[in-house]
């Protein structure tokens, strides 16, 4: 036997959670169950695409920053700020009282590209100062000072997009409008804690890696305090911020042909 039913001006989860717990409650005889079929099947299949193609997207991610910054362990510190965009995901669509359907799971996947875009410019900022000589707690914080500018701009210019469609305006609005509050409250999240999260998660990860492969221990805690101290006191003219961007830019100048000499 079939029942059918349409949800008129509610959203699909807001009709079929209640009548899936009413369904529960009723004692069936052996032999009978009862299914959701309609819209409702067709939702839980492309969750589950969904939640397969985020599966996949995550391994490939670290895959490829463990190809671009050569180590298996430096990626992990920047696969942790995925999750720091969740919380804000979960609390813009409390907020904005949306659901989760198939626009906010799109959203969800979206973020996982976008967010991973300011630790990414944290971690190689840290690495390429380490590898000039400078302390990692002092290149941590050097590199929170000279990237804090790329990544509010890229971080605001993302939300700016997104609030004509968190808005739901026009034809259509109102089903897409969960993706963009997706999109902006991941984004405001990861935006202020990655610089606060992802170097102490990169300076742990680190330090745990010199000590299992080389046995470095850490310095004195005093001393390491002493420079962080100093670094902050700094001028915003960050002479270690130009010489690092310096080095890239004569990296990827090409050469110029020697002069004849004249004569």
């Amino acid at each position: 036997m079939t029942v059918g039913a349409s949800a008129s001006m509610r959203a699909l989860s807001e009709v079929a959670g209640p009548i899936a717990a009413r369904l529960d409650q009723i004692g069936l005889p052996s032999g009978y169950a009862v299914r959701m079929g309609g819209e409702r099947r067709d939702q839980e299949d492309v969750f589950r695409r969904l939640a397969g193609a985020l599966a996949v997207a995550i391994p490939l991610m670290y895959l490829v920053l463990v190809i671009q910054f050569g180590s298996f362990v430096d990626p992990i510190s920047i696969i942790a700020s995925l999750p720091l965009a969740l919380i804000g995901a979960m609390a813009a669509l409390v907020v904005t009282g949306s659901t989760i359907n198939l626009m906010s799971m799109t959203g969800i996947v979206l973020l996982m590209g976008t967010v991973a875009k300011n630790a990414i410019l944290l971690i190689d900022f840290a690495r390429r100062a380490e590898r000039r000589g400078v302390a990692r707690r002092l290149a941590l914080i050097e590199a929170g000072r000279a990237r804090l500018r790329p990544i509010l701009m890229t971080s605001v210019a993302i939300v700016a997009g997104m609030i004509p469609v968190a808005l739901g305006s026009g034809p259509g609005g109102g089903f897409r409008a969960p993706l963009g509050r997706v999109v902006i409250g991941g984004v405001i999240t990861s935006t202020a804690l990655t610089l606060l999260v992802i170097p102490a998660v990169y300076d742990l990860v680190a330090g745990w890696r010199d000590r299992v492969l080389y046995g470095a221990r850490p310095g004195p805690a005093r001393d390491a305090d002493d420079d962080a101290t100093e670094v902050l006191h700094r001028p915003l003219a960050r002479p270690l911020a130009r010489s690092i961007d310096e080095d890239a830019t004569r990296l990827w100048r090409p050469a110029r042909a020697p002069r004849r000499p004249r004569g």
